[in-house]
């Protein structure tokens, strides 16, 4: 099984859509290495670029409500795992969007309002997110300290993860 975790991306926004993560124009591209070049490029945010390089060292995301609303495109989580990113944290996801998370073997994590207030508390300089995937909890780091967060995820979604994705789980019981 991957590991997860890594340096953090915190994008401070809500209603993040698919069309952000990759613009529709990419869509007609049939190898997710297509995408990579892509990943946020169309994201308006304040002091945001997509080149940085703390975009392309980012191996998890963290952002606010609705996360992945739009569209219900695969490529939305395929351009994130083609760059390495395999944990989103939000406070709320739109739900195809988080399945398709889960269907790719990555994590998509809902957390309280308050506890994302408390992981953007982390932003402003480098941050260290590491998952325990066994415990269902992960601890963030950065120069505010150390703190370790529990998380929910249900066994369906867990034993996806797990496996590498549905077409893994799949394969492995069908």
């Amino acid at each position: 099984m991957k590991t997860f975790g890594g340096k953090v991306l915190f994008l401070d926004r809500s209603d993040i859509n698919t069309d952000e993560i990759i613009p529709a124009r990419y869509l007609t591209e049939i190898s997710k290495d297509a995408l990579k070049s892509h990943m946020l490029e169309d994201l308006k945010l304040e002091a945001f670029d997509p080149q940085a390089m703390q975009t392309s060292e980012a191996r998890v995301i963290v952002s606010r409500a609705n996360f992945g609303c739009g569209s219900s495109r695969e490529h939305a989580p395929w351009v994130f795992e083609v760059n390495d990113i395999n944990v989103v944290i939000a406070q709320s996801f739109a739900r195809i969007f988080r399945q398709n998370m889960f269907n790719c073997g990555m994590l998509a994590i809902e957390l309280p309002e308050d506890v994302i207030e408390r992981l953007f508390s982390h932003c402003g300089g480098s941050a260290e997110l590491i998952v325990d995937f066994n415990k269902d909890s992960f601890t963030i780091s950065s120069a505010k300290g150390a703190e370790s967060i529990s998380y929910v995820i249900s066994r369906f979604d867990k034993a996806l993860v797990e496996a590498g994705g549905w077409v893994e789980f799949a394969d492995a019981r069908y």
